[in-house]
């Protein structure tokens, strides 16, 4: 005996039809999405079908069971998706739905991947805390809005190729090598955060630089030094200069002590141990944070007698900051372009970061100091990874020499030390 399967008219496409109660698939046809305007809902399979509102307003919805629990998603406007997009993406609702996932919730996440531009600028607030100073932070979002977000950042983040970082890169890969393989790192930096959002599965920055071509190595600009034998007679002339007090005596121990600009600038009387009252010339010593150190790993610098008296003759412009060398607004330090200013104004070529090679350029050949004191003293790190397992000591005290032996030349190499306090 044959089952009888109950019939029922249900509108498809423009027509009333008798057809089985389980609905057909593909009954729509592109043609008709375009040019119904009769308000009513029109069905094509899978719980798909197109709205018409009596104001005109089209959109595609599916009805679907989540769960046990029978909801409409909407898929859309056939202006914007297509009749074969919207059973493409019917179709994957209903097997996602069937597999006992929720395509709502796959929904609402698709729809919170941030693009490009957000998701940077959420990572530069994530990581804003964490650099050494304001200048890295600025350069970070910078960078990607001057080269990235034009040809990217409205892209979803989910969905940047190695084709579009590729793009951003090959106009400045070789004519701005320094600042490309920067702005590829940072890229990379916002992919590493998508995937532990758990966005995409890859980073297309580690991939790209193979498609690149090789950049030129000697064009790599090195920070710019003096020779030792000329330092002594920077520091005169700055001394001699017209240069404020604090930024003549803060040149001077930074050159003394070979550390960089804001370790320097910044240093404060509490990072300072006067060691033993009877000889505090040859037993004071600066402990800089791991904050403020390059590697994160507190750094404690053995003070030479003519630093020790740099820093008497900086108490007397104490302002109540803590810092030893404070700038020309109150209680604020030194700026980071003060002393480079200094130095090149007076018509000196040189970095300040550039009195750290003069340092070591003396230490090795004038000084015959081992490198790893040399090294030690500039409070480099050992990358061997064996070397620097059995390398646990600081050799402080061979540096306490070496510091003190490198004041000495200073003050032998300038005929005299003049005490920079009496300049204003």
């Amino acid at each position: 005996m044959t089952e009888t399967i109950p019939r029922r008219p249900i509108e498809v496409g423009h027509m009333k039809a008798t057809v089985p109660t389980r609905r057909p698939e593909k009954v729509l046809s592109a043609a008709f999405v375009r040019q119904v305007s009769k308000p009513g809902k029109y069905f094509d399979g899978h719980g798909l079908y197109l709205r018409v509102r009596l104001n005109g307003g089209r959109q595609w919805i599916q009805r679907i069971v989540i769960r046990r629990k029978r909801c409409e998603l909407g898929l859309g406007n056939p202006s914007l998706v297509s009749l074969a997009e919207a059973r493409e993406q019917a179709l994957a609702n209903h097997k996602l739905a069937r597999a006992g996932g929720n395509p709502l919730q796959a929904k609402r996440e698709g729809n919170a991947v941030l693009t490009f531009e957000e998701a940077a600028r959420k990572v530069h607030a994530l990581h804003l805390p964490t650099w050494r100073n304001k200048k890295h932070g600025a350069q970070f979002i910078s960078t990607l809005e001057t080269y990235t977000f034009p040809r990217m950042g409205k892209l979803k983040v989910s969905d940047v190729t190695t084709a579009d970082v590729l793009a951003v890169l090959s106009p400045i890969w070789t004519e701005k090598p320094e600042t490309a393989v920067r702005v590829r790192q940072r890229i990379g930096t916002v992919m590493k955060w998508a995937i532990a959002q758990q966005w995409r599965q890859d980073n297309p920055a580690e991939y790209v630089a193979q498609a690149l071509p090789k950049q030129d190595k000697s064009k790599k600009k090195h920070r710019t030094f003096l020779p030792y034998a000329q330092v002594a007679d920077c520091i005169g002339v700055v001394q001699s200069s017209r240069a404020g007090v604090s930024t003549k005596l803060a040149l001077e121990f930074l050159v003394l002590t070979a550390t960089r600009s804001g370790e320097t600038r910044l240093a404060r009387w509490d990072e300072i141990e006067w060691g033993d009252a009877a000889t505090p010339a040859t037993s004071a010593t600066w402990a800089i944070p791991a904050s403020r150190m390059k590697a994160k790993r507190e750094h404690r610098v053995p003070l030479s007698a003519r630093a020790v008296e740099i820093l008497r003759e900086a108490k007397t412009l104490a302002d109540g900051s803590g810092l030893i060398f404070p700038g020309a607004r109150h209680r604020k330090p030194l700026s980071d372009v003060t002393l480079s200013k200094l130095v090149k104004e007076l018509g000196f070529d040189a970095d300040v970061h550039g009195f750290r090679t003069s340092f070591r350029m003396w230490s090795q050949e004038r000084n015959n100091a081992p490198r790893e004191v040399a090294e030690a003293a500039l409070a480099h790190t050992i990358r061997d990874k064996a070397e620097a397992a059995y390398a646990r000591s600081d050799v402080f005290e061979r540096r306490r020499m070496l510091m003190e032996s490198w004041a000495v030349y200073l003050a032998k190499e300038s005929g005299k030390v003049i005490k920079l306090g009496v300049r204003a």
